[in-house]
């Protein structure tokens, strides 16, 4: 493999891990080269994604060098992203959302306190799916960070607002019913 080669896989390599766009200072420092001789892998590298058609692009943007995916795969990305955030809740996530759309705003502490466990990864979970969001602080001690639904979560259960949640009461005493059932077996 030549010289020529090596930077070039090894560039694509630093692009590839890079969450931001990375300055070519950055990525010259990381290669032992020049920038200029940086700049030209990268426009090179751009060339041979566009050339074969690739499913990325190399672009310059916001002073750095970035991989993106292509815009003409954008269909089926976005098709792609949206199905893996409809993965089937955990009965953990289902519950933490239950009591966040019911008892909203909550904390943390107020969502552990009622499931008895701490649920911290679930929450944050649910926050990356979208269907749970940071709405303030509460006023108290610490001021802890109050949680709510989100328009995601709307979207996903059908619902125009939270008014048209089912209420709660009936749920719990269907509970109880099947408790006492339980118990009685």
């Amino acid at each position: 493999m030549s010289e020529r080669s090596e930077l070039l896989r090894d560039l694509e390599a630093l692009l590839f891990v890079s969450d931001d766009p990375v300055a070519s200072v950055e990525l010259a420092r990381s290669l032992g080269v020049d920038r200029r001789e940086v700049d030209a892998l990268c426009e090179e590298l751009a060339r041979a994604y566009e050339e074969r058609g690739a499913g990325i692009v190399l672009r310059n943007v916001a002073g750095g060098w970035r991989l993106t995916t292509s815009p003409e795969a954008a269909p089926v990305v976005e098709r792609f992203v949206l199905a893996s955030r409809h993965v089937r809740l955990t009965k953990a996530a289902l519950e933490t959302l239950a009591i966040v759309a019911y008892k909203q705003p909550v904390t943390r502490h107020q969502i552990a306190s009622i499931r008895g466990v701490n649920s911290d990864g679930v929450l944050r979970a649910l926050i990356e799916r979208g269907l749970v969001a940071e709405v303030g602080r509460e006023e108290g001690p610490g001021r802890p960070m109050l949680y709510g639904t989100t328009p995601e979560f709307l979207e996903r259960l059908g619902l125009s607002s939270l008014a048209d949640l089912p209420p709660l009461a009936p749920l719990l005493a269907a509970a109880d019913e099947r408790d006492a059932a339980d118990g009685a077996a």
